[in-house]
This record gives structure tokens, sequence and C-alpha cells, in this order.
């Protein structure tokens, strides 16, 4: 990423967890962790012709331009599934 956190890791690191505000957010318990699964889709090794500035755009934004070609085509992809 090229753009700096405004977060304050630091303050959070330090942060007991007694002071972690969770009301939002439900309690998992050891039922859910027995039963989660990591489903990361398989990627497939592709050939794509992109016209050259869009791909110079894109590795100008650093490691991990594949991957965020592929978010913004997933995006578009469930935008027009719905």
């Amino acid at each position: 990423m090229n753009k700096t956190s405004k977060t304050d890791w630091k303050r959070l690191a330090e942060m007991p967890d007694k002071d972690i505000d969770t009301s939002d957010i439900p309690e998992l318990g050891d039922e859910f962790f027995r039963n989660a699964q990591v489903r990361v889709p398989p990627k497939q090794p592709v050939t794509l012709r992109l016209d050259a500035d869009v791909l110079e755009w894109f590795k100008a934004q650093g490691q991990g331009y594949q991957t965020r070609i592929n978010k913004l085509l997933r995006s578009y992809m469930e935008a027009h599934q719905r």
C-alpha cells in the first residue's frame, strides 16, 4: 500500500482486551470454530491482453497489482449478477 495508515497501532497494541468494544459483533464460540473452514477460491493462470497504459498504472500502484485487478473484476462480476 502506498498510503500511510492514520491508525495509532501502538496505542491499539497496548490496549487491554477488556477495553475493546465488541458490542456490535457477536461472540464466536467453540462450535463456530469447530465447524469453520477456510475456503480460498483457486486461482487459474491466464494470459490477458491489457492496454499498456492500464497495466503500467496498476503496476505503479505497487506489489499486489494482479490481486487488485482480480478484485476489480470480481466486483464487476458480482454487480452484474444481481
